[in-house]
């Protein structure tokens, strides 16, 4: 879209969301560029081969539905895993085929490392065709294949260690969507896309086995809410993600997730021994318990807070489980459509999703405010 107005043919295309969200919506979505890095499953999946993808794919969305205390529910999840572990679901991407389908103006990837098997488990933007891709990058196969989808978006590659990238680069986008990623990486490309002068949206996204988790930063975010026919201007806060993991434990409800605590063990143990995310193993338990341990007592929480089994869990979770990555997948292009068109309450600032019950749990995790 060269222009302030949808074209014809971009109207035309985007009908049904336009009837949903308005065309400023729409033409919001149209001039907004995203950077995702990290072609991991959770922002790929694989290509629709079946008419059946669809009700699938509604199986898994009608099934969300919001509780209160900030909790969604995925019911029948038995269900919808079994569908997508027979190829009853073939989708090929989740996140950013959303956002494509959305009608973003483009998507750049950034992911330089070679196809693998473990690649093709996960990431099913990947034909099982070796002279597909051979000699190319993650990123550069996975733009070919998402280009299909829609021609009216630009989808492009850049080749480089995103941590060296300058700031003013990620100024070229509106929303930038991190995986894969250690925690020194997490913390410097946030800090980079804070010292801009405009809001650029910040998420970072980890699936490990049967659990997941979001994060958002939009600084200073404005958008509208639609509350029967009135229309009422809203604004939110949002710690970076240094800030944000350095809430003292203690600070925080006593409801927060397991899952907030068990992750950040994880997070600290790699950064600890210089481990990429996902390189952990069961053989490293006898450590993470000692991190654990060192954590709990700093930050004088009870280890009950963070279960042997679910760090289990997490440890031998090193594959991503697809259909937890359509489910978080589906969360955060959701998330990235409601940031760029201002429409819709924003998650703030962790979502989480187990398998195990079912369950996502929004958390604010924020630095409590003094009372005055």
């Amino acid at each position: 879209m060269n222009g302030e107005e949808l074209t014809e043919q971009e109207t035309a295309l985007y009908d049904r969301q336009i009837r949903v969200w308005g065309a400023d919506a729409q033409r919001r979505l149209s001039k907004s560029h995203i950077l995702v890095y990290g072609m991991k499953g959770t922002v790929a999946e694989r290509k629709k081969e079946e008419e059946d993808f669809d009700q699938a794919l509604e199986l898994i969305e009608s099934g969300i539905r919001v509780l209160e205390f900030g909790s969604l529910e995925i019911p029948k999840f038995d269900t919808i895993t079994n569908k997508l572990n027979s190829g009853f679901f073939q989708s090929r991407t989740r996140f950013c085929k959303n956002i494509v389908l959305a009608g973003v103006g483009s998507l750049t990837l950034v992911d330089d490392r070679e196809v693998t098997e473990e690649a093709l488990s996960a990431n099913f933007l990947i034909l099982p065709d070796e002279n597909l891709y051979h000699g190319k990058t993650l990123a550069e196969v996975c733009c070919d294949s998402l280009k299909e989808f829609n021609p009216m978006v630009h989808v492009s590659v850049e080749k480089g260690d995103i941590s060296t990238f300058g700031v003013e680069f990620f100024g070229k986008f509106d929303a930038v969507v991190i995986s894969c990623c250690s925690l020194a990486k997490k913390k410097l490309i946030n800090q980079k896309c804070r010292k801009l002068p405009k809001r650029v949206a910040f998420y970072t996204v980890d699936c490990r086995g049967s659990c997941g988790e979001i994060f958002v930063d939009l600084k200073d975010y404005k958008y509208s809410k639609k509350k029967l026919e009135e229309t009422f201007e809203c604004q939110l806060e949002f710690p970076s993600f240094e800030d944000t993991i350095s809430v003292p434990w203690k600070a925080l409800p006593k409801r927060v997730s397991k899952l907030y605590f068990a992750m950040r063990v994880i997070e600290q143990f790699e950064d600890a021994e210089g481990h990429n995310p996902g390189e952990t193993s069961i053989a490293d338990l006898p450590g993470v318990l000692k991190l654990r341990r060192e954590l709990c007592e700093t930050n004088s929480v009870n280890e009950s807070q963070i279960p042997d089994a679910l760090l289990e869990r997490l440890l031998i979770g090193t594959s991503e489980y697809p259909p937890v990555c359509a489910i978080i997948g589906g969360i955060l292009g959701q998330e990235v459509i409601k940031a760029i068109s201002g429409k819709g309450d924003p998650l703030k600032n962790f979502f989480f999703f187990d398998a195990l019950d079912g369950k996502g749990l929004i958390e604010d995790i924020s630095e409590p405010k003094p009372v005055s």
